[in-house]
């Protein structure tokens, strides 16, 4: 059965926080909210861990993870940011945005896709912020939108319900919502829209 931990939206009880950290910390998967929807996250170096995600996903190395970050200095260690697309994503972070962007060497290849690149994020949700403060690292992260589901879950109870024997932790911070991120490639001299979702594409002055 998965720790099922209560904790305030918009103050994060420090206690409750830590307690969910150090299960991640020793190869633990979380559910957790995030500024779009809940999501799967676990330590970045955990293969073992890793592929718990993926199995609970029911997806193969094929769908690529996202690294959930603190800020834009922590995305600069494992992307190249160039002066432009640091002031694109300053517009949209922190915020409901995943960035593709070129990996650095400090990113697990296991996480790269063809292209050499890597999808990176910084959320807005207090909740989540305050895990990626205690945890001192990046959370490798899949929205919790599980197979055959028209829409990711919502609500941390039916997360309770459905996954109380997959994950370690569920974290309950609230209902969030059903839209996922929007997904914006910074691989190009031209920024494009992958994926059109929570975020509004005018923040970063694209259409």
């Amino acid at each position: 059965m998965s720790l099922f931990l209560s904790i305030h939206a918009d103050n994060p009880q420090a206690r409750l926080i830590r307690q969910a950290v150090e299960v991640v910390r020793k190869g633990g998967v979380i559910a957790y909210p995030s500024d779009s929807c809940y999501a799967l996250g676990c330590r970045l170096d955990d293969k073992k861990a890793m592929e718990r995600l993926r199995e609970i996903r029911q997806i193969d190395d094929r769908h690529f993870l996202t690294l959930v970050c603190r800020d834009l200095s922590e995305v600069a260690r494992y992307a190249r940011v160039d002066n432009v697309q640091y002031r694109l994503m300053k517009h949209g972070t922190p915020g409901p945005f995943t960035f593709i962007l070129e990996a650095t060497k400090e990113a697990p290849r296991r996480l790269w896709t063809r292209r050499n690149t890597i999808g990176l994020r910084v959320p807005s949700n207090p909740i989540a912020h305050a895990l990626l403060t205690e945890l001192d690292e990046p959370l490798l992260s899949a929205t919790l939108h599980l197979p055959g589901d028209e829409y990711p879950l919502s609500d941390p109870w039916e997360v309770d319900e459905r996954l109380c024997h997959a994950v370690d932790v569920i974290i309950d911070g609230g209902h969030c919502g059903l839209t996922p991120s929007t997904v914006v490639d910074l691989t190009d001299k031209v920024p494009s829209i992958i994926r059109r979702g929570l975020g509004d594409p005018a923040l970063l002055g694209l259409e």
